[in-house]
């Protein structure tokens, strides 16, 4: 039976927020809210929670996993981003965007692509999530919470925890999420390449690539 916590959507209880890190730290898959959809994750170096996240979405080895950092520095350090690509990320970053870059070697080789050696990153802004990173000290493995079947992501917490509440080990409500999950560019060529549009717009990218 996994934890519930309602966590206040702008001002977050510190007491919950260190006990739901404790969790993560501790081996555990947790469901959280994004500035886009809900999201499932774990610890980024952790195998057998990754493998949980990989079971639990239907994701086969190709999938891009993604590492939700707490700013652009803390991005930095897992992805190659050059001068060009560093000033587009700062003019759209924190929001509700994933890009797929190249991983350095900071990047456990289980979440990268297993052919393309690349891996997703955002920088998000929710006062919940944000809060997370803080208390954490790492980036969150990160997929969107769209379930096998599902073609969107779940919105409602009392929903996720009724479909998800013996598979996970925290589910935190912190509102209604967004039926859209964040918008996906591939920075990996020589142009952007929209990947998946969502929540974020992504014509800045096309015209700036």
């Amino acid at each position: 039976m996994s934890q519930f916590f309602q966590i206040h959507a702008e001002n977050p209880q510190p007491r919950l927020i260190k006990q739901a890190v404790e969790i993560i730290r501790k081996g555990g898959v947790v469901v959280y809210p994004t500035d886009s959809s809900y999201a499932m994750g774990c610890q980024i170096g952790d195998k057998s929670a990754v493998e949980r996240v990989r079971r639990l979405r239907g994701l086969d080895k190709s999938h891009n996993f993604t590492l939700i950092c707490c700013d652009l520095s803390q991005m930095g350090l897992f992805a190659k981003i050059d001068t060009a690509t560093f000033r587009l990320l700062k003019a759209h970053v924190p929001g509700p965007y994933t890009f797929i870059l190249n991983g350095t070697r900071e990047v456990p080789r289980l979440l990268l692509h297993e052919k393309r050696r690349t891996i997703g990153l955002r920088v998000p802004q929710n006062p919940i999530l944000l809060a997370l990173l803080e208390e954490l000290g790492e980036p969150l493995m990160s997929v969107s919470l769209i379930l096998p079947g599902d073609d969107e992501p779940m919105t409602d917490p009392y929903e996720i925890r009724q479909r998800l509440e013996k598979q996970v080990d925290l589910i935190i409500d912190g509102g209604y999420g967004d039926l859209k999950a964040s918008t996906i560019i591939d920075l990996t060529g020589e142009e952007a390449v929209l990947v998946r549009e969502g929540c974020g717009d992504p014509a800045p990218f096309m015209a700036e690539a």
